[in-house]
């Protein structure tokens, strides 16, 4: 899923709460809708991108993250993690392996991608293999000390999981992932380290001015 596309797929406005407003789209060949979370952050770019490095903190944000490893890096713009996602008894944890990106997407925004690469690693009977997802995170500056996020992603958890059912509980993935996001980025005891290394690969224009 690239920017173009997130950006432009016929979304349907779902749900607003907190701030958070929650979108939904049809995806070709699947019963499983895709979503979209939008939300507005006082935050630099920078903290954002510093948030997104600081795998040891994704339990903070990431909802209903049970564990993640880092399998692969390639340089400071390319990951392959592991992610294990808690699910309801009696249904086995999800387990995704994602790749993921950090690329321009216009404007001096700043996308992270996110591709599923299911055959990474041989299955484990201890959890089921998400075999598609796709997403990314776009990041665009709206006037000076504000970030416009939005979260688009399209997930398929699995046969053993009704459509209907997943296409509801799809839903918290955004909201609690931003809300948590939210408040992370609020507490100024929390300061990630910044990857230099990025500043060699992005242009990150951090003093945007207010918008009248």
């Amino acid at each position: 899923m690239d920017v173009h596309s997130a950006l432009n797929v016929n979304w349907t406005f779902r749900i607003e709460h907190k701030g958070i407003r929650i979108f939904s789209s049809k995806v070709h060949g699947s019963d499983i809708l895709g979503f979209k979370g939008e939300t507005e952050l006082p935050a630099t770019f920078k903290k954002l991108i510093s948030l997104f490095y600081d795998t040891n903190s994704y339990h903070r944000w990431v909802h209903q993250l049970a564990a993640m490893d880092i399998l692969e890096k390639k340089g400071c713009l390319e990951y392959v993690v592991r992610q294990v996602i808690n699910t309801p008894w009696p249904l086995l944890k999800r387990e995704m392996i994602v790749r993921t990106g950090l690329e321009p997407a216009g404007d001096n925004a700043v996308a992270v991608t996110m591709t599923s690469e299911p055959d990474y690693l041989p299955p484990n009977p201890d959890y089921y293999r998400v075999r598609h997802a796709r997403g990314v995170w776009i990041f665009s500056p709206i006037d000076h000390g504000r970030v416009h996020i939005s979260f688009v992603m399209h997930v398929d958890p699995g046969k053993d999981v009704p459509s209907p059912v997943s296409n509801t509980a799809m839903f918290e993935v955004p909201f609690y992932s931003l809300q948590n996001m939210r408040s992370l980025i609020a507490d100024c005891s929390y300061n990630p380290p910044y990857p230099d290394e990025i500043d060699n690969h992005l242009c990150i224009i951090e003093d945007i001015p207010d918008m009248p």
